[in-house]
């Protein structure tokens, strides 16, 4: 293993392990409420962003994202991926990490089903029946709940659009983060301001230990996309694939195991469809990539 590739290993794996371990921090502060814990994590992540592109000397991909274009974009994917967290973190203090994880879960095969509705992508059979089982398991989690499971479809559509979003908007993840969350940031300033002045309404938290926590939520959220990039950039697409597993898989493990949440057979069956459409999703996309590096290199010797 190259260092390259051993470092884009490491990025990728801290990235997901972060990812995965957001309920904790978010329920250490379940006394804040989601409106507010969300304002605190948009403001702050605009220094934190303005922080890294400082530390990289990146100013010239923040303004190459100052476009017309680029900014009606990143308007749209700002929006998209304040709902995502805005969602996710209303999901964590009503303890339904449960159904959060299982969006996660599916987001890669709803990535391959918008490819194919959307972008004339042609799917293989093995893709066709991936979606086809997670949809069963997204039936069955209906039966269980007794309602859509609405939390897992928002957070895994909103994500899959900012991801297409992202990937046609060809600007720096950091300069395309700042951006995003400059433009978030007036709404969150302006509710901060609305907050403040009512009864009940605080700067930030309750004091003590909430003061850093509350900070932290700016370098929680930048750093792992910043990982992220890093890593994508260095890893085969076929590991990347396997590894966006972790994140979902340690929040389920925290939801079921230390959030004491309800898990029973309905949910096993559930999610058993899931993990099943994952094998046959990642099975096949490993088996595609070396059959199109076999035919790369036979067309490579031939010439």
């Amino acid at each position: 293993m190259s260092n390259s590739i051993r470092f884009g290993f490491l990025c990728a794996l801290g990235c997901y392990t972060i990812w995965g371990g957001l309920p904790l921090y978010f329920r250490a502060l379940g006394h804040i409420a989601p409106q507010e814990m969300l304002a605190h994590r948009i403001i702050w992540s605009v220094p934190t962003g303005l922080f890294l592109i400082f530390l990289a000397r990146n100013w010239s991909q923040l303004r190459a994202a100052m476009t017309r274009q680029h900014l009606l974009w990143l308007s749209i994917s700002s929006l998209l991926i304040g709902l995502n967290w805005m969602v996710y973190i209303w999901a964590v203090s009503q303890e339904r990490v449960i159904e959060a994880s299982l969006g996660y879960y599916i987001n890669p095969l709803v990535n391959v089903l918008i490819g194919a509705l959307f972008f004339a992508e042609r799917l293989r059979i093995a893709q066709w029946l991936a979606v086809a089982i997670a949809t069963i398991g997204v039936v069955v989690m209906t039966m269980a709940l007794g309602y859509v499971p609405w939390i897992a479809l928002v957070l895994c559509f909103s994500f899959a659009f900012y991801s297409v979003i992202r990937k046609q908007v060809q600007v720096d993840s950091r300069a395309g983060f700042v951006v995003e969350a400059a433009m978030l940031a007036p709404l969150a300033l302006i509710w901060m301001g609305w907050f403040i002045g009512q009864p009940d309404g605080r700067i930030i938290g309750e004091g003590g230990t909430d003061i850093p926590m509350l900070l932290l939520s700016g370098p929680i959220t930048a750093v792992p996309l910043i990982l992220f990039g890093l890593g994508a950039k260095r890893l085969r697409l076929s590991t990347i694939g396997m590894m966006q597993y972790i994140g979902p898989t340690l929040q389920f493990i925290i939801s079921v195991f230390i959030f004491k949440e309800a898990f029973g057979p309905t949910h096993a069956v559930a999610f058993a469809c899931i993990w099943t459409a994952l094998i046959v999703f990642t099975t096949d996309s490993m088996v595609g990539e070396a059959k199109a590096k076999r035919l790369a290199r036979a067309a490579a010797s031939v010439r």
